[in-house]
Parts: C-alpha cells; sequence; structure tokens
C-alpha cells in the first residue's frame, strides 16, 4: 500500500500538498499556487487566439505540471520562437516570484519577443534575454537555472550539428538537481535515425543519449502529446502535417483528421553530484 502511495504522489504534485496538510504543516508557495494559478495564467486574455487552439496538442498545462514548473522557479526557454506560445505562459506565471530567461536567435526569437515586451511591460517586461544560436553558448550564468526548457527544436540542432553543443549549454546552465524538460516531433523507433532528422522526427532514444551524454539522467517521460494517428511517413516530413500544411490544399483535410505531430515529452535530472 505505502509503495502505491509512494507512487501517487511523485507522479502527482497535488499530493504533496495533501501530505502536508495532513500533518498540519503549512504549504510552500510553489504548491499553494502553482496548479490554479498556472491554469488561469493558460486561460488568460493575453495568449493568442493561435496559440489556445494549438493547447489541444500541445497540453501546455499538462506538460509543465509534469515538469514540475515553480512560480518561484529560475527558468530558461531555449527558442521562444515568433508566436511565442510558451512565453505567453511563462512569463506571466514567473514574473513576480521567479525568472523567465528567452534565449535564442536575435532575429527569430529575440526580435519579436521585444517587441511584445515594448508592447506589454507589465506582464513580460522582467523577461532576461540572452543569446543561443545552438552552440555550447552562456545561456545564464553557470549553475542558475531550476529548469532549462525547450520545445521542438532538437531536430534544428542535429540538422546544423549543434545537438551536442546544446546539451552542454543546457547542463552548465542547471544548478545541481535541475530539471531539463525536452519536447520533440518523435521518430519511428523501427528506422535508423537521421543524424541530420531531415524529416523533422527524432527517435525518442536518440534524444535520451544525447542528453545523457552531456550528463543528465532521465527521470521521467509523459506520453501526454503522443498521437498515435502520426505515420511519420510525409511527403514533406513532419512540416506536411499541421499546423505548417506544407503541401498546402493537397490532401489538407487527410493531414488535418491526422492532427499534429505525435511528441515525446522527456524529463532530464543534472545529478545532484554535479559540480
Amino acid at each position: 500500500m505505502f509503495a502505491c502511495i509512494k507512487q501517487s504522489l511523485v507522479l502527482n504534485g497535488l499530493g504533496v500538498a495533501v501530505l502536508l496538510l495532513a500533518l498540519g504543516l503549512p504549504l510552500p508557495l510553489a504548491a499553494q499556487t502553482s496548479g490554479p494559478a498556472l491554469a488561469a495564467i493558460i486561460d488568460g486574455p493575453q495568449r493568442s487566439e493561435a496559440n489556445k487552439a494549438r493547447d489541444r496538442y500541445r497540453h501546455p498545462l499538462e506538460v509543465l505540471t509534469f515538469f514540475g514548473l515553480r512560480p518561484d522557479a529560475n527558468v530558461v526557454e531555449i527558442v521562444p520562437g515568433k508566436a511565442g506560445y510558451w512565453t505567453e505562459i511563462l512569463a506571466p506565471y514567473l514574473k513576480d516570484h521567479g525568472r523567465y530567461t528567452a534565449s535564442g536567435d536575435p532575429e527569430r526569437d529575440i526580435a519579436p519577443l521585444k517587441a511584445r515586451i515594448a508592447a506589454n511591460p507589465d506582464l513580460y517586461g522582467k523577461t532576461i534575454i540572452t543569446e543561443f544560436t545552438g552552440k555550447d553558448q552562456e545561456i545564464a550564468p553557470p549553475g542558475s537555472a531550476d529548469f532549462v526548457l525547450t520545445f521542438r527544436n532538437i531536430h534544428d540542432w542535429m540538422r546544423d550539428g549543434t545537438a551536442e553543443a546544446a546539451f552542454r549549454a543546457f547542463y552548465k546552465a542547471l544548478k545541481a538537481g535541475g530539471i531539463l524538460g525536452l519536447e520533440d516531433h518523435r521518430g519511428r523507433p523501427d528506422q535508423p535515425q537521421d543524424p541530420q532528422a531531415k524529416s523533422g522526427y527524432v527517435r525518442q532514444d536518440y534524444a535520451i543519449a544525447l542528453a545523457e551524454k552531456a550528463g543528465f539522467k532521465l527521470i521521467g517521460s509523459s506520453e501526454v502529446n503522443a498521437n498515435p494517428k502520426d505515420t511519420k511517413d510525409y511527403p514533406e516530413g513532419v512540416w506536411t502535417l499541421p499546423p505548417t500544411f506544407r503541401l498546402k490544399d493537397q490532401d489538407r483535410e487527410k493531414y488535418a483528421a491526422i492532427g499534429e505531430s505525435d511528441r515525446f515529452v522527456l524529463k532530464f535530472v543534472k545529478p545532484a553530484s554535479a559540480q
């Protein structure tokens, strides 16, 4: 019975709060606010309708809860992108008690982020900006970050030949015990991994190996963004599917019915013994 309770507490952060309350202990800030506060931000008016429309495929609440995000955390997001899907969630969520760093390409990521900050400094004004172009760069002061998160970017670094360097940069930025959260389009395990990931798909075991080579330890995986309809054999790779629809109107209904790609969501830790 104890083993079942222990497993429930590990998998469900709310279980920890229940246990603390049962013992008459005060809840830490994260336990008090993370669930409702995060859900409210995700449902908030600051998010674009286009980004909200993708929630059914991307499951932001479930993903961030799986990673263990706290409102007092120091979080670095790698390559936030022009649309700012995660920026619209992370920056408002962390602005009062935590720290949000957006690290990316000066033109593709940082320029639109600066425009967002200028338009709404109350929500985004505390965002810290650093440059990251896929290399072993200082994305945050060494050993400072509680979380490094990146979504659907590993295939780009594989294409550019910088994947190993990128993971070394993440490892340096995290404090011992810090969390690396990854998501990408999941490749077929019955086919060899293209080292350049030209289709956009990355085998899950390949991504795990990249992280472990940098020193990380895998501590969890989630199937929240799994899509069994995704056969991963399209003319234009993963970009055949929504939201890109690279074939435009050709077989559009067919690909729309499949939905967005099958994705792995992986959680790694920088070992507490790491220097």
